[in-house]
């Protein structure tokens, strides 16, 4: 399966330059990054799959009758008189098949992202936005003022990651208010317009703490990047 691609050239072009516009002003260094998604959740989808297949035969033992009857009548047997192996094999195969049906109907994304608990999204975001931070941006420039906008579109989150030299001035409330504004474009489908917005924030927020010098360099590419 092909990945989805959110933005237009043009709207690369736009973020792009936005963050050109605001490193105009600041030692600080602007990287975006636009994702699909931060995580596979295999093993999500593996333990509800397990869920349910332990759910499944556990209504089968409390209820063996009810279900014995019902197989009788499907295969238009005749108060089939089941061998403790024949049960054994049925508790087996409902095992096997709950489970692949579960596993496979989480191939399907909308299902798949509907089942996977608000918080495990949340952490999995944010240790994708570190890891590409500590690669794209982190102890990348002379002052340490690189930071990060990251935006996990199945997961509709968000994550603005800074360097300590950054972090030790600038609250995480700042960035908050950022966040905000960034968020109040994508949620209405307009992603570049989202990006330019936090971009803009975040570059008035380095522009008051770390000012361009005069010999400052653009030591990080301004290009938004989809991942």
């Amino acid at each position: 399966m092909s990945k989805p691609i959110y933005l237009t050239e043009a709207e690369h072009k736009l973020v792009s330059d936005a963050v050109g516009a605001a490193e105009d002003h600041t030692s600080g260094e602007i990287v975006t990054i636009v994702a699909d998604r931060s995580d596979g959740y295999t093993d999500v989808a593996l333990i509800w799959s397990a869920i349910a297949a332990f759910a499944a035969v556990a209504l089968y033992s409390t209820f063996p009758d009810f279900y014995l009857e019902k197989i009788d009548w499907l295969l238009g047997l005749w108060g089939h008189d089941w061998t403790h192996r024949e049960i054994l094999g049925i508790a087996v195969a409902i095992v096997v098949l709950k489970f692949a049906g579960v596993f496979l109907i989480q191939l399907i994304p909308a299902v798949k992202y509907l089942l996977i608990p608000g918080k495990v999204k949340t952490a999995r975001v944010h240790a994708r936005a570190q890891n590409l931070f500590k690669v794209g941006a982190e102890r990348r420039t002379e002052g340490q003022t690189g930071i990060l906008i990251y935006l996990s579109m199945r997961e509709h989150r968000a994550e603005i990651v800074a360097e300590d030299a950054i972090a030790s001035i600038v609250s995480a409330e700042t960035w908050g208010e950022a966040m905000a504004d960034m968020l109040e474009h994508i949620k209405e489908g307009r992603i570049a317009d989202g990006m330019v917005a936090g971009v803009r924030d975040v570059g008035a927020v380095l522009a008051e703490h770390f000012p361009r010098a005069d010999d400052d360099t653009n030591e990080l590419p301004d290009r938004l990047i989809e991942l």
